[in-house]
């Protein structure tokens, strides 16, 4: 069994910090913890790993946020993995800081990236983990919030954080999307 799982970001060293990449930070710190690294890839870096008996395959697509969806096409598709094995891992400025909130599908809610990703994989009915990063910019600010970095309570927390992203990651293939949910939408 193969599962994708897409953590979204901007690729290069002035996005490596932002809010808007926590998508790559938490399948770096996944692929840290399996012992992977990333290699490059079509559209993406890519690191695989195995967790009790299922492969995923772990990308961050290199086609910037607002195409992602370019990248997730192209590996669902050379993976021969089914929607109902596709996680995304994404930011949400409609949760507080480092409220984890998993779903089994759902609309893009604004986000360019999972618009990308609905417009290019024709449907929206697939599993994404939101992280909170919260909405803390005044009016006209969005861009600047999303671009800039954590602040010095956020990055003490960030790691712990972190970590329950990734054993909600290594749970949806093995419990499945119901129960990963109601598992860890309530941490």
């Amino acid at each position: 069994m193969k599962y994708l799982i897409a953590g979204l970001g901007n690729i290069g060293q002035e996005y490596s910090e932002t809010r808007h990449n926590i998508g790559f930070k938490v399948l770096d710190a996944l692929a840290e913890a399996s012992n992977t690294v990333f290699k490059d890839g079509r559209r993406a870096m890519v690191a695989e790993i195995k967790h009790r008996g299922r492969i995923l395959v772990l990308i961050k697509p290199t086609t910037y946020m607002n195409l992602s969806g370019k990248a997730l096409h192209y590996w669902i598709q050379k993976e021969k993995i089914s929607i109902g094995n596709l996680l995304v891992v994404t930011d949400d400025l409609a949760l507080p800081f480092g409220k984890i909130r998993i779903r089994a599908k759902g609309s893009d809610a604004g986000h360019n990236g999972l618009k990308s990703i609905n417009e290019l994989l024709e449907t929206d009915q697939y599993a994404r983990l939101r992280f909170g990063i919260g909405n803390e910019f005044s009016k006209g600010q969005q861009v600047d919030y999303v671009l800039g970095t954590w602040d010095d309570e956020e990055l003490k927390l960030l790691p712990e954080r972190i970590k329950m992203c990734t054993e909600a990651i290594l749970a949806f293939p093995t419990l499945g999307i119901q129960r990963t949910m109601n598992f860890y939408n309530n941490k």
